[in-house]
């Protein structure tokens, strides 16, 4: 089993006016809950690890998850509002994103949810702003600690400013969890504004010396490039009708799962990748987020569609 461990929250969109004010469209969303479901859609035996809200956002949250089949084992229900994020997409299908969840349940995941992991436990994914802000990223953060030389780690830092502005914290993340994981996937954008000025390729060197066996940068319409010990592989995107860019990145991260598990290559040593399993491996993870761009929001395809 894969365990998906972070936020699950309402993306709100604008879906027209009304006489009196403006009719939302509330989606079920954030990065981790999205790669949770992207997985499951894909075939793979997947939990969830997070705290959900006890209110109806969260009770649909975890219905949600639970339709998918993924695994809500892991998910405490809390007596704290569920995290809405507003989204407005600009006219080149790029979202913009503001996020109301100041003491939200994401945020209070409690330690012993992770005392002790399902014996399925195979592979732990973290993301996003739950490893930097608390108590949450305390928790994951000893989480990591403890198990990363049992499993395998991966990781997508899913920068998000509007809830922590500081680059450094988000810095601080990543280099920490460079030394965890073992694949690490990252967009262009992330990384410009944490590392500005410094090649991508330098920094998949420096990961990949901390222990990182596979690192993937995503460049939204210019595709990705990955990096193992073996092989660098650049590939273009595959083409899609753009309605949105809203999940692209947490569907290229389950797609990516996906495949490893598929080859049997999801285990701690396993993701060394010649250039031509890396490049199959990349084209499998375009090819998925070109379907999720081809749809409103966050609706990442099925392992059929592929």
């Amino acid at each position: 089993m894969i365990l998906v461990c972070g936020e699950a929250l309402m993306d709100v969109f604008a879906a027209g006016d009304t006489a009196a004010g403006l009719m939302l469209d509330a989606r079920c969303g954030g990065s981790p809950f999205n790669v949770a479901i992207g997985l499951a859609r894909l075939g793979q035996p997947v939990g969830f690890l997070g705290g959900l809200s006890s209110d109806a956002a969260g009770r649909r949250l975890r219905a949600a998850l639970q339709a998918e089949g993924v695994d809500t084992g892991c998910a405490p229900a809390l007596d704290a509002p569920t995290t809405l994020v507003m989204i407005d997409v600009a006219d080149d299908g790029s979202p913009h994103y503001r996020f109301l969840g100041a003491g939200a349940a994401d945020r209070l995941l409690p330690a012993h949810a992770v005392v002790a992991l399902p014996e399925a436990v195979r592979v732990l994914q973290l993301g996003s702003y739950a490893l930097v802000v608390e108590p949450v990223a305390t928790v994951l953060r000893a989480l990591v600690e403890r198990e990363y030389g049992r499993l395998l780690v991966a990781y997508d830092p899913n920068v998000r400013p509007g809830v922590e502005p500081d680059a450094a914290r988000w810095r601080e993340a990543l280099d920490w969890m460079a030394g965890r994981c073992r694949l690490l996937k990252a967009s262009d954008e992330d990384l410009d504004w944490l590392y500005p000025g410094v090649a991508h390729a330098e920094l998949a060197r420096r990961w990949l010396a901390a222990g990182v066996e596979l690192v993937v940068v995503t460049r939204g319409a210019g595709g990705a490039s990955g990096w193992t010990a073996a092989a660098a592989v650049e590939l273009p995107a595959a083409p899609s009708a753009l309605v949105d860019t809203v999940g692209a990145g947490d569907t290229v991260q389950a797609a990516l799962l996906a495949w490893l598990a598929e080859h049997e290559r999801l285990a701690p040593g396993r993701l060394r990748l010649d250039a031509a399993e890396l490049r199959s491996a990349l084209a499998f993870a375009l090819r998925a987020a070109a379907l999720t761009c081809s749809r409103r929001g966050a609706d990442l395809p099925r392992r059929a569609e592929l």
